[in-house]
């Protein structure tokens, strides 16, 4: 069946592109056209777009054709570049479903069909998806060398050298009686060591890759009216929370996603730390406090007249994950007392005055070097995608019991080895993955 889709963006615009795919691409093309001769390969061509039933004129535009295998879906594919307005991009779409052998496309389906014909893997078809969704510089450059293929080529090579190993022992296996070096579990062992070193090392990277992917979480917290709704209408640079002077005014969970440095960071607003009789608001505490457990950051926001006597409730929240906002010091400076000295291992102390936006961009400076240094995409390619993590996972089981196991049987040696193997192949779908394809292609929109 050949599919069709608006593959650029829905609404009014100069352009609309609209991809066709499959079988019927080349009759769909003469038929729109009413012209015998296809547009040469991958060279635009301008043409005349007609109804096939009434005959009527649809709009005049660009057309492409890419002729199987040289596509991006591996089949043959028509590009239609028309113009934008919604009149006629909904008359060029009842156009091609009028014509026989030709429907509109589910979501997902042009890339379901490239992965189908060999064009590009799971992991870079979700590099694929993350590059649609992109924001920021970071994630881009990350969703980019995914798609690219460096992350299924590091996979695939160390599924190569597990099967390299695991023929080392099904020739044992099956030729008993041939030449073939004594004691080979002896020689398998130390290449298996060092690729369990390798992809231990890959998953113990902090889950930068997932953080790029779905944002930083950065957490303000603090007593009430100590100016965090302040904080964060300065960092958003919009007036996104309620600002009084009468405590308790933020009572649940406000967050906003921002780009810092270039990285994607969600800055969380929660309710103020204290002792209430108050249910909601004391529910609005409990959140704040489950959000600074889970906080890959905290900003702590104390009175700098407090400093540094603070409350044992403020003093638990600090720790090596904590920058310490002293704020209000244009109310009470701090001058010399007991120094800046951050307690519980904080990455630092700040003095600030958010009323009046005195010290916030030095702050703001201060927070955009730790989320790039907490951020900062190494030449290694990073996990993105709980499954990849959890099939690491896996491949590690099956070769620490290779390692650990107390039998020398090589027909469960190899079995090992080979489940070990099938693992790698799930995140590049080397394998059957059928019961994950569903997940993966939902996360596209119709047209791509």
């Amino acid at each position: 069946m050949t599919i069709f889709a608006l593959s650029s963006g829905k609404g009014r615009a100069g352009v609309a592109v609209i991809r066709l795919s499959g079988p019927q691409t080349a009759t769909a093309v003469r038929t729109l056209t009413r012209k015998h001769d296809l547009p040469v390969p991958r060279e635009a061509c301008l043409r005349w777009f007609y109804d096939p039933q009434t005959g009527h004129r649809l709009d005049q535009g660009l057309v492409l054709y890419f002729p199987a295998p040289h596509s991006f879906t591996g089949e043959a594919v028509a590009e239609f570049h028309i113009h934008g307005g919604r009149a006629v991009i909904a008359g060029f779409l009842e156009a091609l479903g009028k014509i026989p052998g030709v429907r509109p496309a589910e979501p997902g389906e042009f890339t379901r069909r490239a992965f189908d014909h060999g064009k590009m893997d799971l992991t870079a078809i979700e590099g694929l998806a993350d590059l649609i969704n992109a924001e920021t510089e970071a994630q881009r450059r990350q969703a980019l060398r995914q798609m690219d293929g460096r992350l299924a080529a590091l996979y695939e090579g160390w599924r190569r050298d597990i099967t390299a190993a695991m023929a080392y022992l099904e020739a044992d296996i099956d030729f008993a009686d041939e030449e073939i070096p004594e004691d080979v579990t002896a020689q398998v062992r130390p290449r298996i060591e060092q690729l369990r070193a390798r992809i231990a090392a890959h998953l113990d990277d902090n889950h930068k890759g997932e953080r790029i992917r779905d944002g930083l979480q950065v957490v303000i917290l603090g007593a009430p009216n100590v100016g965090k709704s302040t904080l964060l209408n300065f960092l958003s640079r919009r007036d996104v929370a309620i600002v009084s002077d009468i405590a308790g005014t933020t009572r649940d969970i406000l967050e906003v996603h921002l780009d810092i440095a270039g990285y994607p960071v969600t800055v969380v607003d929660t309710a103020g730390i204290r002792e209430s009789a108050d249910v909601i608001e004391a529910e609005g505490i409990r959140r704040a406090e489950r959000r600074a457990r889970e906080a890959d950051l905290k900003v702590i926001m104390l009175e700098a007249a407090d400093w540094p006597d603070i409350s044992p409730r403020s003093r638990a929240l600090i720790d090596e994950n904590s920058m310490i906002l002293l704020n209000k010091v244009d109310l009470a400076p701090i001058g010399e007392r007991s120094g800046l000295v951050p307690p519980g291992g904080a990455l630092g102390v700040w003095q600030v005055s958010a009323k009046q936006e005195t010290g916030l961009e030095g702050f703001l400076k201060a927070l955009a070097q730790e989320v790039e240094r907490r951020m900062d995409l190494s030449d290694t390619p990073s996990l993105t995608r709980t499954r990849h993590r959890l099939a690491l996972k896996e491949c590690l089981d099956h070769l620490d019991r290779y390692l650990n196991s107390a039998h020398q049987e090589l027909e469960l040696l190899a079995e090992d080895l080979r489940l070990a193997a099938r693992s790698l192949g799930k995140i590049t779908g080397r394998v059957d993955v059928e019961d994950i394809l569903d997940v993966v292609f939902s996360e596209f929109c119709i047209g791509k």
